[in-house]
């Protein structure tokens, strides 16, 4: 048997796969275990992989956790959240799927742009009286750079269960308030929206601060990836100390500095 693990982002850029095979010689690994064994066969991407953080059944995995090969492995790299360090990579081939969505239809990841009154079609409710709608866009101009288009990549059926994850901890923090988000995948251009979340709630005081709590846990958790693309080069953006299992909804204070 051998360990299936799925890679993202800068890691298969880095090792040109977007799968591993690792044979198993026991029937279990602890996940700091399993990071070591590819660090060492992929030295050159040693450093990126031990900073990475496994995903065991689309959950993130601390290193002290046992994995099976039964398991659903992926190895994830740092995601682009608000600030992050740049990490000049080539190019990474797109999925085939146009657009999914959660179970509920309130998170979606697509490949078409967003139509911002759509998702805020899926808030629509009687007794709430506040709607507010974040549109995320692409920038030409971040300092001295100018960006030409972003690309963005995503564990798919992961990031879809995080996502519906945000909206529970919304609804717990805020109860009765509901949210949609959705995400474009693929090539994004400058003043085009890459993400839309639209909350709403019975009073505009928790509308505002879900709307914030929402798209600050987007950045924090979700595995999805941004790729800036530039006339002289790209590279994928990701955030320095990233620890997407730090914090949780029951310990969770504030992340507005993040950025």
């Amino acid at each position: 048997m051998n360990y299936r693990i799925q890679c993202f982002a800068s890691i298969a850029e880095r090792i040109g796969q977007a799968e591993l095979l690792l044979p198993a010689d026991n029937d279990a690994i602890r996940v700091i275990e399993l990071k070591q064994t590819l660090a060492a066969q992929y030295p050159e991407t040693a450093e990126l992989i031990m900073r990475s953080f496994v995903a065991a059944n689309q959950q993130y995995a601390p290193d002290d956790s046992i994995v099976t090969p039964k398991d659903e492995l992926a190895i994830i790299p740092p995601v682009s959240g608000g600030q992050g360090k740049a990490h000049p990579e080539g190019d990474l081939s797109q999925e085939n799927h146009n657009e999914v969505s959660s179970a509920n239809g309130r998170y979606c990841l697509t490949r078409q742009p967003i139509h911002t009154q759509a998702v805020e079609q899926k808030v629509s409710h009687p007794n709430h009286g506040a709607t507010l709608t974040f549109s995320g866009t692409t920038r030409e101009v971040t300092g001295d750079q100018r960006t030409q288009t972003l690309e963005y990549d995503a564990y798919v059926p992961m990031a879809l269960q995080v996502m519906e994850q945000i909206g529970d901890e919304v609804d717990k923090r805020w109860p009765g308030t509901l949210s949609a988000i959705t995400h474009r995948l693929g090539i994004v251009g400058i003043g085009e929206a890459s993400v839309v979340i639209s909350v709403s709630a019975p009073h505009r005081a928790g509308c505002y601060e879900a709307s914030r709590y929402a798209i600050d846990r987007l950045k924090q958790i979700v595995p999805i990836w941004k790729k800036e693309i530039m006339a002289d080069g790209s590279y994928w953006v990701e955030q320095d100390n990233w620890d997407p299992i730090a914090r949780n909804d029951a310990n969770y204070t504030d992340l507005h500095d993040q950025g």
